[in-house]
């Protein structure tokens, strides 16, 4: 009986306390529960939705593993701020395009690129623009917030790369930067020192620059993706990009931002449809205080 009693204390002595054991299984348990959510879950917006509630969440530039497709391959979808506060760059970690990039600045413009339509389909994305490995998406000024729209845009980017169609249906125009036979050796100039020196340091910041023409020492150049509605867009081309032109390009005077018909017919509707919800909700106003009015009466 005694030897007995001393080996249960001896195997007592070398049991764990359970508390630790405790701990230890829900640590277990707590890290497969979000092993398996990522590799099992075949729903995007329901992966997001997790991600996007979890207590690690890092700070930008920030780099979510999610799945893509229905076998559960990883995507890494690394997110960058731009110098525009309304403007993200999205790199998901697979070539975009080839080369270029493509520029939608509404939904109309959208027609040729799958991508491009279902990201325009989330409320608050006013633009839209493809580089080589990354997708800028601009929103509305300060009425949709980027953790609203996030989840919404990781599950359009993930679900779209996992279809294996292509990012767009139509052949791309020829770069704007491409040397022509017509070109002057001042216009040549031009267009290889946006190609080879402007337009890659643009791009870094999720946003790209369109050759429109030079003209009496004029350089006219469109601004796209994050750049084009920039705060400090106007800064970026008279103190960046035109300093440069300068000083390799005697011939130039100046560098002019331009916009393209289509730009501008947009923005005046736009600005038309403003004024008419304004006054809308301003008559709306009015007869609601009338009928207040009457019935104090």
């Amino acid at each position: 009986m005694a030897a007995n009693l001393r080996n249960v204390q001896f195997v007592s002595r070398n049991i764990p306390n359970l508390v630790f054991i405790r701990r230890g299984i829900q640590n277990v348990k707590h890290g497969h529960r979000n092993f398996t959510c990522r590799a099992v879950s075949r729903s995007s917006r329901g992966v997001m939705s997790a991600l996007t509630c979890s207590r690690n969440t890092r700070s930008s530039p920030q780099q979510l593993c999610v799945p893509a497709g229905a076998n559960a391959r990883t995507m890494f979808i690394q997110v960058q701020e731009t110098p525009n506060p309304n403007s993200l760059k999205f790199v998901p970690g697979v070539q975009v395009l080839e080369s270029g990039t493509a520029n939608f600045p509404n939904s109309q413009s959208a027609y040729c690129s799958p991508l491009a339509r279902n990201l325009f389909r989330i409320d608050g994305v006013t633009g839209v623009m493809f580089g080589p490995n990354f997708i800028t998406v601009t929103k509305t000024d300060d009425e949709v917030d980027w953790p609203v729209l996030k989840p919404d845009i990781f599950a359009s980017i993930m679900d779209f790369f996992a279809s294996n169609i292509p990012i767009l249906t139509e052949d791309q125009p020829a770069s704007d930067t491409a040397i022509d036979a017509d070109d002057d050796e001042t216009v040549a100039m031009i267009k290889e020192l946006l190609e080879t020196r402007i337009r890659p340091t643009v791009q870094e910041d999720g946003g790209d620059i369109i050759f429109k023409g030079f003209h009496d020492g004029v350089v006219k150049l469109k601004l796209q993706g994050a750049c084009s509605s920039c705060p400090s867009s106007i800064v970026t081309l008279k103190s960046g990009i035109e300093n440069m032109m300068q000083f390799y390009i005697p011939d130039v005077v100046a560098v002019e931002q331009v916009e393209d018909e289509v730009d501008e017919i947009s923005k005046t509707e736009f600005e038309k449809l403003e004024v008419k919800l304004g006054e809308t909700h301003a008559s709306d106003s009015v007869e609601t205080g009338s009928s207040t009015s009457t019935k104090s009466v």
